[in-house]
């Protein structure tokens, strides 16, 4: 109760620091007994591919720029849609973050295309290779966010940037973002949550998704809601009243679903929370994954709409190997315990 009434009292972005360090230990321990899920493989393929080394490199809000050429070797498979148009599903792990927001900009348009209007984006943003808890939590937010904004730089158009509203976690997370990394743009930004009368005891007031949605509004964009577990409560009910039956569509990035696939959230003290998994998440796309794993049996599970779900293991300094390849997203635990160990 003493962590909890400090917390409070803080910023959010200084809040997410101190919950990162108490809870980031956790998130693999709780995926680790979470209940199997095992979708039938569609058959494993071997392959390998090169990281490009040149291009801007992100680091902390830094950019650096590598002078290494590129050469990379990519598996491509390509399938019809629409009867007359090939796409390559077979897309490599990216380089950097500059070909990470391609990638996702693309299977975003894709997703798309195909009518999907619930979409998941998620990715380490302390480094490619990193996993929950290696980046201070304010830091890695303040990223996130300044990915958002290059992102919305590559996949909204000029004349779509005020039908295009950005929901933050909570009011002070807007002025941040107006201060920041969405100084001067027109998109349209907002808020999930904002404090109560109650605050010091840990709880936020919601806000009603209907007095928020403009008539003009065509895209909700939800900027890492994993801080408070109201807010994915709250984007439940933005895409129920806003987006379904209609042609907007919503995308959540780098909301830390996971935690509620796993069971990080125990559904006894969070039923409401627990009852997503059977709502809401089914369906949605993730168009755009990473997940690491480190350790003696480290890869990553990675994918790319419209692409198959990969596991991948990196080999040296430049290479990916597929170990293992499926159509549809296997569960952290099966990752862990069951194909990398066996790879």
């Amino acid at each position: 109760m003493l962590r909890l009434l400090y917390c409070c009292h803080l910023s959010l972005h200084e809040r997410c620091r101190l919950k990162m360090v108490l809870s980031s230990s956790m998130i693999l321990s709780n995926s680790l007994i979470a209940s199997p899920s095992l979708p039938t493989s569609t058959g494993a393929k071997l392959e390998t591919f090169s990281l490009k080394n040149d291009g801007v490199i992100r680091t902390r809000g830094v950019t650096a720029s590598s002078v290494a050429p590129r050469y990379r070797k990519i598996a491509t498979c390509s399938v019809s849609r629409d009867g007359n148009a090939s796409v390559e599903t077979d897309i490599p792990f990216p380089a950097d973050y500059s070909e990470l927001l391609k990638q996702a900009r693309v299977a975003v348009e894709l997703a798309m295309k195909d009518n999907r209007q619930l979409m998941e984006i998620e990715f380490p943003t302390a480094g490619l290779g990193s996993v929950p808890g290696d980046g201070e939590g304010g830091i890695e937010m303040t990223e996130s966010m300044q990915l958002i904004r290059e992102f919305c730089d590559r996949f909204i158009s000029s004349e779509k940037t005020t039908r295009t509203r950005i929901f933050f976690p909570e009011a002070s997370e807007v002025d941040f973002a107006r201060q920041s990394a969405f100084g001067g743009s027109s998109f349209k930004l907002d808020y999930l949550t904002k404090p109560s009368f109650f605050e010091d005891f840990g709880f936020v007031e919601k806000v009603k998704m209907s007095d928020r949605v403009k008539p003009g509004d065509e895209l909700f964009l939800v900027a890492y809601p994993y801080f408070n577990v109201n807010e994915m409560l709250v984007v439940e009910e933005l895409y129920k009243e806003a987006v379904l039956n209609t042609e907007r569509k919503l995308i959540i990035f780098n909301g830390e679903l996971d935690r509620i696939r796993s069971g990080y959230y125990p559904s006894f003290f969070y039923p409401k929370l627990a009852a997503l998994t059977k709502t809401f998440l089914p369906m949605m796309e993730t168009v755009y994954y990473i997940h690491n794993f480190k350790g003696r049996n480290g890869g990553t599970l990675f994918r790319c709409y419209p692409g198959p779900w990969k596991v991948l293991r990196r080999v040296g300094s430049s290479k990916y190997v597929c170990l293992h390849q499926q159509s549809s997203m296997p569960s952290l635990k099966e990752v862990a315990l069951e194909i990398l160990p066996s790879a």
